[in-house]
């Protein structure tokens, strides 16, 4: 094929564009975590020294009997692991229907399931507030701030849950009939095990979405505090490297989990295909 004089400085060109997107999108994560090491009480650059006291003074915050990050850490992982298990359900549980229910317009329910996260946050947390509030009288807490992340993160479960279930080969559940197998047994020994690994993804996306939202929070958390809104006020007060601290543990924490759930998904896929080969051997 023909090939252009221009085509080394285009591919080359393409290249540094490609490493611009990458420095953009990651310089701003390497001096987070940079700045969470410095000597000085205000992250800047040049770096004054390297020092672990940040990270000691959030230890001895976090294992105050008052402190208020502890308390924040605390709520956090409560309402996240109650998100991620009760979207995770109800995610699943709709994916179904969508796929295999024989609905009319199946694309148009898809797009209603998926709208609220295309709707920006603040619209969703003020029209959340006046539901709670003025309609139902219900005091704002735990409770109102597991709804409201329900909110977003449903959509996102059936999204994964529904592709997988599109690449689903069914006749691995005709054979299971044919053989006996009750649709409960089809279901339990067929059908979640193989769509298992986008379950788990949508459940640690849930986690990782439930702890890091922050303007749905906002409106609906009442007089308590989740991290991300510990961190703002923090930052309302000025930066410190103590902040710094906190969001690298955040990251760290949640990179751990999201690599889990990959070595997770892949031990159970070498597993299913080694099943698969002494089968067919």
């Amino acid at each position: 094929m023909p090939v252009s004089r221009f085509a080394r400085q285009m591919r080359w060109s393409l290249i540094a564009l490609t490493g611009a997107v990458l420095a953009f999108l990651y310089i701003p994560i390497f001096l987070l975590v940079l700045f969470s090491f410095e000597t000085g009480s205000t992250p800047g650059l040049p770096i004054q020294g390297l020092t672990l006291h940040w990270y000691q003074k959030l230890l001895e915050d976090t294992q105050s009997a008052h402190s208020v990050l502890a308390g924040a850490v605390v709520t956090s992982i409560e309402v996240a692991v109650v998100v991620a298990i009760l979207a995770t359900i109800i995610g699943t549980m709709v994916a179904f229907p969508l796929v295999r229910g024989g609905v009319k317009a199946p694309g148009a329910l898809r797009l209603a399931f998926t709208m609220p996260i295309m709707i920006p946050g603040v619209l969703l947390g003020f029209g959340l507030l006046i539901l709670f509030r003025p309609i139902l009288h219900i005091p704002l807490g735990l409770y109102t701030v597991v709804a409201g992340h329900l909110v977003i993160t449903i959509p996102f479960v059936v999204l994964i849950v529904s592709a997988r279930l599109q690449g689903f080969d069914r006749r691995l559940e005709w054979a299971a009939a044919d053989l006996g197998a009750s649709p409960t047994q089809t279901l339990r020994h067929i059908v979640l095990p193989l769509i298992a690994p986008a379950i788990l993804a949508g459940s640690l996306l849930c986690v990782t979405l439930s702890i890091d939202e922050f303007v749905i929070s906002y409106w609906t958390i009442g007089s308590q505090m989740t991290l991300p809104i510990y961190i703002y006020t923090q930052i309302k007060q000025g930066v410190t490297p103590e902040v710094n601290a906190v969001a690298t543990v955040i990251l760290v924490v949640t990179l751990g989990v999201l690599l889990l759930g990959s070595v997770f998904s892949s031990v159970r896929g070498s597993r299913a295909a080694g099943r698969r080969a002494k089968e067919v051997l």
